[in-house]
């Protein structure tokens, strides 16, 4: 065999053996993702659905259902690690470049993790969670043999008409708003139309993100202050606790002499609402009680100075980089076909600076699952611990999936990290808006500004008139009406 097949057939030979790797690295990945999220799922769904004791079949239906959900919310955590196993992936292999250990972290094992995860997002959202969801309604064709292959036609029956009104839909947008004539053909399905449905998701995405991040950022100072001692200032526990425990034993009695006796007119209801919020006063009270003082003056500072600090860091980077949008195009989000990893850190801190990075998208994503739930809209789709539905649980997967899978486009276009997207990712219409762009960055900074001078002042205002007795004094004046004499 000549020089020149030997260095072919080995040039071969080592392509096939890192994509084989890569493929084996994937796999083991996603399995860790799916088991994670099995266990997740496992604790919150509700029993009584998977009991084969009534009937067999509709609990084969929701196991096979609750399957598909994992594997949506499987998809969506690696939609959330993606962003930070590039850049990590990036520093290590700045850090070590000669290291043989590390050569398997390329960016072609990078590359392949995005497109994975844009794949399972597309077939998740457009074919597993609709079918999970009609699956679980369906009862089989009327006059039809009855069984779970009974429920699978008509499931596909019912999505695929489901299917064909979308794309149809999806086909008059792109050709109204479209320039590219292939745009009015539905022969261009996979190029086409489904890139651009999933750029119209990925849309309603961050903007979801956007109005779901700063309200979760002010939910977060909210739920650090209840869960964590407040430190004492100018107050007397003791004196409090003691008052507490005197008001309760004196609504108990009273509520005790009301059942015992006929010839007292009390309202017991009133009374024992009242007991349960003397108690849980008394509860917290006694809680700051035992609170040593490390925790009790120590955690609570930390844990505000921590959210502020990084809430304060993410306002001054997007502020910079909406600078940035006026000044130079490079600072818009576009899209790479080629990963090219440990050749430049994305931060200009160096390794400290993309660690920082890598725990903003980490907040940041946070905050918006906080704010998602909390907000009115939501608040029902928050599960319940071993008594979530299957529904909800669908619901749940759906809502997660859009949030995690719009994360790299919020967190490039807000130019939280320098780390362009990858793949399909980069392929959206919208990110090439400088307006839309532009505006999106004005509109984070302002609602988060706005969110976080609202919250921190009313909190100081509270925490300063709280030790003086004066919180619950009534600053603004009700007009009584006047009675004619």
């Amino acid at each position: 065999m000549a020089p020149v097949e030997q260095d072919a057939l080995a040039v071969q030979e080592q392509l096939f053996h890192q994509r084989v790797r890569e493929w084996i690295i994937c796999t083991l990945l996603f399995a860790g993702l799916y088991i994670l999220c099995h266990f997740i799922i496992t604790h919150f769904k509700k029993h009584t659905d998977f009991a084969a004791v009534d009937d067999d079949e509709d609990a084969a239906v929701n196991r096979i259902a609750l399957g598909l959900c994992t594997f949506t919310l499987a998809v969506a955590l690696g939609a959330v690690l993606l962003l930070p196993f590039s850049i990590i992936s990036n520093e290590v292999l700045l850090s070590f470049p000669h290291s043989y250990y590390i050569q398997w972290l390329n960016g072609s094992l990078v590359h392949g993790l995005w497109n994975l995860v844009f794949l399972f997002s597309n077939l998740s959202l457009v074919f597993l969670m609709p079918f999970a969801y009609f699956f679980t309604e369906s009862e089989g064709f009327a006059g039809s043999k009855k069984g779970i292959m009974a429920r699978v036609y008509e499931t596909s029956v019912v999505l695929l008409l489901l299917t064909l009104l979308v794309l149809g839909m999806v086909w008059v947008a792109s050709a109204i708003l479209g320039d590219n004539p292939s745009r009015q053909s539905l022969y261009d399905l996979w190029e086409c139309h489904l890139p651009y449905l999933y750029s119209c998701i990925s849309l309603l995405g961050t903007l979801l993100l956007l109005l779901c991040t700063p309200f979760g950022l002010s939910t977060m100072f909210s739920v650090t202050g209840k869960l964590l001692v407040k430190p004492r200032l100018l107050e007397d526990l003791d004196e409090q606790l003691s008052c507490c425990r005197l008001e309760e034993a004196t609504v108990s009695r009273r509520i005790i002499s009301g059942k015992a006796s006929c010839w007292l007119d009390l309202n017991v209801e009133l009374l024992q609402e009242q007991f349960c919020t003397i108690r849980s006063q008394r509860r917290k009270l006694e809680l700051r009680h035992r609170a040593s003082p490390w925790q009790r003056n120590l955690g609570y500072p930390l844990a505000m100075l921590g959210l502020l600090a990084l809430t304060g860091i993410s306002v001054l980077i997007v502020c910079f980089h909406v600078l940035e949008l006026l000044l130079d195009d490079a600072a818009m989000p576009r899209g790479i076909q080629v990963a090219s990893l440990g050749q430049v850190s994305f931060s200009i801190f160096g390794s400290f600076g993309a660690a920082l990075q890598v725990v903003l998208i980490f907040y940041l994503m946070l905050s918006s699952i906080v704010g998602f739930y909390s907000s009115p809209l939501f608040t029902r789709l928050l599960p319940e611990w071993q008594d979530t539905p299957l529904t909800k649980i669908i619901g749940n997967c759906v809502s997660l999936l859009v949030l995690s899978s719009a994360l790299p486009v919020f967190s490039r276009t807000l130019g939280i990290t320098r780390f362009d997207l990858l793949g399909d990712f980069g392929r959206f219409n919208w990110l090439g808006n400088f307006s839309l762009v532009f505006l999106y960055n004005m509109g984070f900074a302002g609602l988060t500004t706005l969110c976080l001078v609202k919250k921190v002042s009313w909190a100081l205002q509270a925490e300063l008139l709280r030790p003086l007795g004066l919180h619950n004094l009534q600053l603004t004046h009700a007009r009584t009406p006047r009675h004619p004499c």
